[in-house]
């Protein structure tokens, strides 16, 4: 039953609680937005080499994660489930190689579903499936490197290692064209350990020139291309993107050495209490070479993500699945031995952080409510279906170990499938204004000109009305680069000649203002603006639409 319905049934639950979720919530600001800005530009321009963010030179990332969030568009359209679609599919690819990877290892078909499921189960894997960034494509080329390195060591005739080899090269040159030069050094930390201590470092030398030669034949036609339409690019996108943000002193994000322990283990929910148990039998099993290899694959990566100073949670997404197929080799033995009491734990653990979210959704309510009254009832009974479905389904593990053992991965499941269409009004308001656009498309769509004060919102009314130019009122943030070039200038408007900008707008032409008003300063700019526009306000979105003034 495992060999015949395991990938079938997990290629269902994918569709029903990842895929069909896409197009229910609104794009988050400032990443979501920005992503599917840039790749729409793409699309509606024709420059495919250097990413431009509203038509101004963004060279914080190379090009082929965006050209991957284009062709969602492109396909499915300008729309929400076009632009989650490479981050949805990414996920889908990455589960799909735990699987083939467990069975590359262990030739134990219940090892392979038990590790995928994990893997898919992971919150944070699946927050991140819907999520319209670059970290789940990069994740699975990074996942595909890993799995490339075990085909490459465990494969026993010269064609099976060339093409491995020539499989790493090709994820690695990927892996560079959609986040930067880590998908070459990722795979060197995992690889030269092993194979020092297997004392093949000679196979390595040889073998891996035929990865070397891929990952350049894959990634030079752009890197050319890129240099010669822009030729600053690649000053700006090594130095500041990579040894600043992860060296300098002024290093972005900057966080403690310890700043990823805790994470890992958040991060490995609803299977937390699976974790001490991992650790002692990998420790026990780790002069093996399959065990020693997916530490090396989850320790190297951990540790140099540790040492960097710059830091984000979704830098150690690529460490998730070693874990999960660490995990999944545990949990199998543990199953096969009708072991069950890890397994009862975790469920224990589960259900008591579902009653206590429980408690505390049902305190704030009573006391200082979350959700309006009337107003997000719907919302409210969704956000309680998933914590009573997450505490019935911790429940069966806790009550019935090994024939229940999958339970928490339903919990998991329904968290991602309706919690973010679910959010209060007072989180989406604020941080999803596209759909706020939406609204007043009608009245923003015959504007000849367009101005906002805050980038998320800029981008969301730029992909909304497929427009790029639109002008940036006392804020550049993240486009301070960009922006500064002479024919991109003109793009920032500061407040002291934000009147004099305004009355030569409306002399063209009707102006759409989406302001982002958050305290004080802002409502100081909204303040210096005409006063004859119309004016809707939601959350702290302000959308403004003042028509054309006479000559």
């Amino acid at each position: 039953m495992i060999r015949r319905w395991a990938l079938p049934l997990l290629l269902l639950a994918f569709g029903v609680f990842y895929l069909i979720p896409l197009a229910t919530h609104g794009l988050w600001i400032p990443d979501e937005t920005r992503y599917a800005q840039i790749s729409q530009e793409m699309l509606l321009t024709g420059k495919w080499a250097s990413p431009h963010f509203m038509g101004i030179r963004y060279f914080e990332k190379p090009a082929a994660g965006y050209w991957m969030i284009a062709l969602g568009q492109a396909i499915f359209g300008q729309n929400l489930f076009g632009v989650r679609f490479a981050s949805a599919l990414s996920t889908g690819l990455s589960i799909l190689l735990v699987y083939v990877v467990a069975r590359r290892l262990w030739n134990d078909p219940r090892k392979s579903l038990v590790s995928a499921v994990l893997y898919m189960s992971f919150v944070s894997v699946a927050f991140l499936a819907g999520y319209a960034n670059l970290d789940p494509q990069f994740t699975f080329w990074v996942n595909l490197t890993g799995a490339a390195l075990w085909f490459c060591f465990d494969s026993t005739t010269t064609r099976g290692r060339l093409w491995s080899w020539a499989l790493l090269g090709f994820a690695c040159g990927m892996g560079f064209m959609t986040k930067g030069f880590l998908a070459w050094l990722l795979p060197v930390l995992i690889a030269l350990p092993y194979m020092v201590w297997q004392k093949r470092i000679r196979e390595l030398l040889t073998y891996g020139l035929v990865a070397v030669v891929v990952a350049i034949l894959v990634s030079l036609p752009w890197a050319l291309m890129v240099h010669a339409q822009e030729p600053d690019y690649w000053n700006f996108f090594f130095w500041h993107e990579h040894i600043q943000r992860f060296a300098g002193d002024d290093a972005q994000h900057a966080e403690p050495f310890w700043y990823y322990l805790p994470l890992l283990v958040a991060f490995s929910l609803p299977w937390m209490a699976l974790l001490p148990s991992t650790v002692k039998q990998a420790w026990l099993e780790k002069r093996g070479a399959k065990i020693a290899f997916l530490l090396l694959w989850l320790l190297m990566p951990l540790a140099f993500f540790s040492l960097a100073k710059g830091k984000l949670p979704s830098y150690i997404m690529p460490c998730l699945l070693p874990l999960a197929l660490l995990m999944g080799h545990t949990l199998a033995d543990k199953l096969a031995q009708a072991r069950g009491r890890v397994l009862r734990i975790n469920g224990w653990l589960n259900l008591i952080i579902g009653v206590l979210g429980l408690l505390a959704l049902t305190w704030f309510q009573l006391k200082k409510p979350v959700y309006e009254h009337g107003q997000e009832t719907l919302s409210l009974v969704l956000v309680f279906v998933f914590l009573f479905g997450w505490i019935i389904a911790n429940l069966l593990q806790a009550a019935r170990p090994l024939h229940m053992w999958a339970a928490p991965v339903i919990g998991s499941w329904l968290l991602v499938a309706l919690v973010p269409a679910a959010l209060p009004h007072s989180v989406v308001y604020n941080k999803t204004p596209d759909q706020f656009i939406i609204d007043h498309l009608q009245e923003l769509q015959p504007t000849s000109a367009l101005l906002s004060n805050d980038l998320g919102a800029a981008s969301a009314l730029s992909w909304r009305l497929q427009r790029p130019e639109v002008m940036l009122y006392n804020t550049v943030g993240e486009v301070k680069y960009g922006i500064a070039f002479p024919d991109t200038a003109y793009r920032k408007i500061d407040a002291a000649h934000v009147e004099q900008w305004m009355n030569d707008a409306r002399k063209q032409g009707s102006v759409g203002v989406v302001m982002r008003v958050k305290g004080d300063d802002e409502r100081q700019e909204v303040d210096l603006l005409p006063k004859d526009g119309k004016r809707y306000e939601q959350g702290n979105i302000v959308i403004l639409i003042f028509p054309q003034s006479a000559p």
